[in-house]
């Protein structure tokens, strides 16, 4: 019986408009009703993610960051691991050396040192995951979108290491290019030992610390209310996912996720633009899951 039920935002919950459809609302909302607990687990930051829940009517705990921060339903933080400021230091002189674009999430808030790369990274998303969309268009509805989210600009990241008040959180690095500019820098600085690196989407890789995961974070989730990870449910599309598929004793991937992360689901589900989030929880509800979804 599934008692708890995470789910991944971008490419997953959000829709191909990123946000969250009414009728994925309701089924989150009737499980709620019932008992079962409810919890995001997104690499976005808590400023990014809780707008999109509150529209909808939606309160609950979320993991951000990839796990990285744990915020408990009143929007208090209970778990915080950071990158040390020598890591950043060191990650930043090989991005640098790429000539790419990253990002940090902060202690206090996202940072970027480029506004209209910025944009071009949203735009990316946007044009990528909606077909009829021009990259023209999908440029001007990133800059509407930034407009609402809590995105601070630096001329030089050095300010944020030599902050010692700052904490930095995570480190998300973008090339159009994909895995074959990003995959080599993953796997050099993997060899650190000490860092989470996994993907949101195809142009970019996600920096954590390596305690930093959302499968770890769900999984001390799951034992503090009491829940044995056999009834916990789920759902991703991408590779920051696979920890917390490989963690839930229901893992599910929608149809539009990367096909190495199909592999470390039981079930499948249909796309985020189809209401797939909403499709699962509601076979769980009815318990057909297992011969639904089953694989």
């Amino acid at each position: 019986m599934i008692k708890l039920i995470a789910s991944d935002m971008d490419g997953t919950l959000l829709n191909e408009k990123m946000v969250i459809s009414e009728i994925n609302a309701k089924a989150i909302l009737a499980a709620q009703k019932k008992g079962v607990h409810f919890m995001i687990a997104t690499g976005r930051g808590y400023s990014e993610a809780k707008p999109l829940i509150e529209e909808v009517g939606i309160s609950c705990p979320l993991i951000t960051l990839n796990g990285a921060q744990v915020y408990n339903e009143e929007g208090e933080i209970i778990e915080n691991i950071g990158l040390s400021k020598e890591t950043v230091q060191a990650i930043l002189e090989k991005t640098k050396a790429l000539g790419l674009y990253c990002e940090m999430t902060t202690s206090l808030g996202v940072y970027s040192d480029n506004k209209a790369k910025r944009i071009e990274a949203v735009a990316s998303l946007i044009y990528r995951t909606n077909p009829d969309t021009t990259f023209k268009m999908a440029v001007v509805l990133a800059a509407a979108r930034l407009e609402i989210m809590n995105i601070n600009y630096v001329t030089d990241y050095q300010e944020l290491i030599d902050d010692d008040s700052i904490e930095i959180l995570k480190i998300i690095v973008f090339s159009e290019d994909g895995p074959k500019v990003l995959q080599p820098l993953a796997e050099e600085l993997e060899e650190t030992g000490d860092l989470a690196i996994t993907a949101s989407f195809v142009n970019n890789i996600e920096i954590n610390h390596a305690k930093a995961q959302k499968g770890l974070a769900l999984a001390r989730a799951a034992q503090a209310l009491g829940i044995h990870t056999d009834n916990v449910m789920a759902l991703g599309d991408n590779y920051n996912d696979v920890s917390m598929l490989n963690v839930a004793g229901y893992s599910v991937a929608v149809a539009n996720a990367e096909e190495g992360v199909k592999a470390h689901a039981k079930y499948l589900t249909s796309t985020n633009s189809e209401n797939g989030v909403a499709e699962s929880i509601l076979l769980a509800l009815n318990d057909e899951m297992m011969k639904q979804l089953a694989r």
